[in-house]
Parts: structure tokens; C-alpha cells; sequence
């Protein structure tokens, strides 16, 4: 057998390679390993079956339902792939002249266009590669903004209880203080509890709206008022964006920076830690101040359009390596292209989508339980959420001792992602649905089906979830404070 084939478990590379030709370009000796790193042998297609095999054991949007509340895992169009991998765009130096880059840059422009007009902002960056990233970008901004108005004496950022994780942590990232507000009995923002609170130290309120609750904050422009009569800035969480594009912006509900999940609204696919883009969108006040480079659009003396860089004068820097993600650009922009004006199908599908899931799962048509008819949704007394919505198992847990996780973890062995558990934490015993708009009718039945379904088994069956996969339930408070960051070698 030749030296090509000849791999074993104690000498595998992990590749087959034919030997070189030349021996001229070795590496130094002085650069090279005294002995073989400890890392497991294997052989080409030893390596080959095992990250087969591991893809088999992960869940995705593609393998099954993802109902993930706060995620929206929807399907990712395959045609945005084909786009993204074109030569002209796949094949770019980032380094290169703008007069190389011009069709990547058209579709830069493009979006930073659409982008702005569909929040109602007035200019957007998409350099930042992450929703948080894009909220420490647009707080950055409010900051330069206030010290240059003389104003750095504000230090005070507000948020509801019921905001993301990410938007007290991105604001104490730029040094700012958190002061939290509670919601209302129905989940609802209060403005007695923001006039309370608001003053000359405050810099900015950060609001989702639809909230993480998936209720519509119908009083979101008197908030606005509120912080701006006191001289701070309005930030949008864009991350449920997608249940409102096309009906109303952030521009007209009073917010001067947003930011845009486009590994979410727009498409690009989400999960595994990336990659994402968070781009965000600002009012004239704030736009000097956005993170270079931008695209900006010039116009020759034959008429023709050309694209060049632009860094607004009082620019708070990069905040990410060259001109951001533009992969997820590239595919958010043949979504958007894909779609056009029909982009508003897209709330109303997931505002469909998910009020329908609501009802199959808080008003069966059987009888399964007499407590699935009383867990509270939010709290709120409107019939109608947008794009997901909570459940409390809090009467089940009452009853029988099933929680949400155990809940969670029962849905494992059916074949589907549990959704969001335990957040928003102002719910007990949380439970957030989000079915997004890609998913059919048969689909949302077939899970509301088998949710009720496992609301019959025998508890100690749930309790003990999952059955049929990998891993069973592991000690999460042990990993949490244990951590292993790297995989152990012999002898260690």
C-alpha cells in the first residue's frame, strides 16, 4: 500500500496527501514540534465519518421545527447561497481598491438604503457582526453623541424588566448604569415607573417592541416623549422586527437608533454562534458619529453611479474588522431582493403563525387537561400577540410536578427544539413559542398536537425527558460553574 493510504490510528493526519515533489520549501527546524501535539489520530476517513456522524446528532431548521421565542429560526432560502458564493462576491480582497469593489459595494448601498427606509432612519452602518454588537455600537453613538453636546453627565440607561439580557450588558459595556423599570400586570410598559425614574442623568431607554412577551407596546411614542422632554435617546432592540416590517417603524414610534438582526429578519442563516450582522440605523443627530466605513453614492459627469468609502467626522471607530459581515449582507440583500414590497407578507405570516399556535395549544379542541386552559399566556388581555408568545406551567407544575424544562426536554424525544425556556423571567415556569413565517399549517398542528399529547403521558415520564437522545439530562449549574474549554489529552 502506498504511503498516500497508509494512515492508522497512531499516525493519522486527518488528510491524504501524496508526498511533495520538492523538499526545497520544509519548515525550519528550528519551527518545528519537538513531538506530536496530544490530539487524537484518525485518518481521513475516520475523520470524514465522525463529523458525519456528529451533523446526524444536531438539530437545525432544516432537520426539524425550531420553535425558539426571541430566535427566529425560520428556513433560509438556498438560492441566497448561490448568490453569496457567486466569484464576485465570494472571491473579493478585502483590501482591495473600491474601483474592484463596486458591485459588492451597490449592494452595500442598496441595503444601507432599504434598511433606513424601512425603520425610518436616516443613515445605517453593517459593520457590526451581531445584534449586541450593533447595541454597543448605537449606545457608543448616544454617548459621543451627549459628550458633545456637553452632556456627558448622563450615565443612566433605562430598561424594562422584560428586555433582553443583551441590552443592560451592552449599555454597561460603554460604562453606562442600569436602571430597571417594572412592567404592568399585563406585561406592558409603565409610565408612571419611567417618569419616576427619568432625569438630567438619563442617556437613553431601551425598548423591543413587540416585547420579549411578543405584546405590542401601544404607548411606545408617549415613552418617547417621556425620555426625550428629559433629554435622553430612544434605542429600538430590532430583534422583533419581523412582526411589524411594512406595518409601522421605529422612526414613527419616536426612536433615534435601532439596530437589525439580519441573521434573523432578514434571513441569513442563525445559530451555532454565527455568523450574524447587526447593523444598525440612527437619526441625522447621531450619524457622524456611526462606526467607518460607510457607502456613499456619487454620480459622474456621464451620469454613471459610482460607490466609494465614507467615514462620518466625529466616527467612534471600527468596532469590526473590515466592512463587517458582508456574507450576510450579500444574503439578506438577495432575500429582500427575493421578496420586495411583499416583505410586510412576512409579519403578517408570523403574526399568523403564531396567534394560530396559540390557539390550537390554549384552546384544544379535546379535552387533555383542565389546567392547560388556565395557564396565562403574558398576562395581557388582548387576544391577539405578534410573533411569539409565553406560556406559564406553573398550574400544570402545581398539579402533576411537570415543569417547563421538564416540558422542554419531553418535546427532545418528539423530534423537535424545545423552545425558549424560562424567559422572560417575569413569566414563571416560562415557556416562548415563535413559529416564525416559513413554517405550514401541517407543521404548527402536528406540534400542537403532540405538545397536548405530552400533557396526558404519565408525569414520571415527562419528568424524565428525554429518552431518545445522546445525552440525558446533564448537571447545567455544574457546567455553568465548572467550565472545560478544551478537550483532555492522555495523561491529563
Amino acid at each position: 500500500m502506498s504511503d498516500l493510504f497508509a494512515f492508522n490510528g497512531a499516525q493519522g493526519a486527518g488528510y491524504a496527501q501524496p508526498k511533495p515533489i520538492s523538499e526545497a520549501f520544509t519548515i525550519p527546524v528550528d519551527l518545528q514540534r519537538s513531538k506530536l501535539p496530544r490530539w487524537p489520530r484518525a485518518s481521513e476517513p475516520e475523520i470524514v465519518r465522525h463529523y458525519t456522524w456528529l451533523s446526524t446528532r444536531s438539530h437545525g431548521i432544516d432537520s426539524g421545527f425550531y420553535p425558539l421565542g426571541s430566535c427566529t429560526m425560520k428556513h433560509n432560502p438556498r438560492v441566497n447561497e448561490r448568490i453569496v458564493q457567486m466569484p464576485g462576491m465570494n472571491d473579493l480582497h478585502a483590501l482591495a481598491p473600491a474601483s474592484h469593489l463596486q458591485g459588492l459595494m451597490a449592494i452595500f448601498h442598496e441595503m444601507q438604503e432599504m434598511l433606513a427606509h424601512c425603520a425610518g432612519m436616516d443613515t445605517v452602518t453593517l459593520q457590526p457582526v451581531a445584534g449586541a454588537q450593533g447595541e454597543f455600537t448605537a449606545m457608543r453613538c448616544i454617548q459621543e453623541y451627549h459628550r458633545e453636546i456637553g452632556q456627558s453627565n448622563r450615565d443612566k440607561v433605562i430598561v424594562p424588566d422584560s428586555a433582553h439580557g443583551t441590552n443592560p450588558a451592552s449599555a454597561a459595556m460603554c460604562g453606562y448604569d442600569i436602571i430597571e423599570i417594572p412592567s404592568l400586570e399585563n406585561g406592558r410598559l409603565d409610565l408612571d415607573a419611567l417618569r419616576a425614574v427619568v432625569g438630567d442623568d438619563t442617556a437613553a431607554m431601551m425598548v423591543t417592541n413587540p416585547s420579549t412577551l411578543g405584546i405590542f407596546e401601544p404607548e411606545i411614542a408617549e415613552a418617547s416623549e417621556i425620555v426625550h422632554a428629559a433629554g435622553g435617546q430612544m434605542y429600538y432592540d430590532g430583534a422583533n422586527f419581523n412582526a411589524i416590517l411594512g406595518k409601522t417603524n421605529p422612526g414613527l414610534m419616536g426612536f433615534d437608533a435601532v439596530h437589525y438582526n439580519l441573521h434573523k429578519t432578514f434571513s441569513q442563516p442563525h445559530g451555532g454562534g454565527g455568523p450574524g450582522a447587526g447593523p444598525i440605523g440612527v437619526k441625522e443627530h447621531l450619524s457622524d458619529y456611526l462606526p467607518a466605513p460607510l457607502v456613499v453614492a456619487d454620480e459622474d459627469e456621464e451620469g454613471e453611479i459610482w460607490f466609494d468609502w465614507y467615514s462620518p467626522p466625529k466616527s467612534i471607530g471600527k468596532v469590526q474588522q473590515w466592512h463587517g459581515n458582508s456574507g450576510a449582507t450579500v444574503r439578506a440583500w438577495a432575500f429582500y431582493r427575493r421578496y420586495g414590497c411583499d416583505l410586510e407578507k412576512m409579519s403578517e405570516h408570523a403574526v399568523l403563525n403564531a396567534n394560530y399556535l396559540r390557539h390550537r395549544i390554549m384552546n384544544p379542541s379535546q379535552e387533555v387537561l383542565n389546567q392547560i386552559h388556565a395557564m396565562p399566556i403574558d398576562g395581557a388581555p388582548a387576544d391577539v400577540v405578534k410573533h411569539e408568545f409565553t406560556l406559564s406551567m406553573t398550574p400544570v407544575k402545581d398539579v402533576t410536578g411537570v415543569t417547563g424544562k421538564d416540558m422542554a426536554k419531553r418535546l427532545l424525544d418528539y423530534g423537535y427544539m424545545a423552545p425558549t425556556l424560562y424567559f422572560p423571567m417575569i413569566v414563571p415556569e416560562c415557556l416562548m413559542f415563535e413559529p416564525t413565517e416559513t413554517e405550514s399549517k401541517d407543521a404548527i398542528d402536528q406540534f400542537a398536537d403532540d405538545f397536548l399529547h405530552i400533557l396526558t403521558e404519565d408525569p414520571e415520564l415527562v419528568k424524565t425527558a428525554p429518552h431518545d437522545t445522546p445525552v440525558k439530562r446533564v448537571d447545567e449549574v455544574w457546567a455553568a460553574r465548572n467550565l472545560i474549554l478544551r478537550h483532555p489529552c492522555d495523561g491529563e
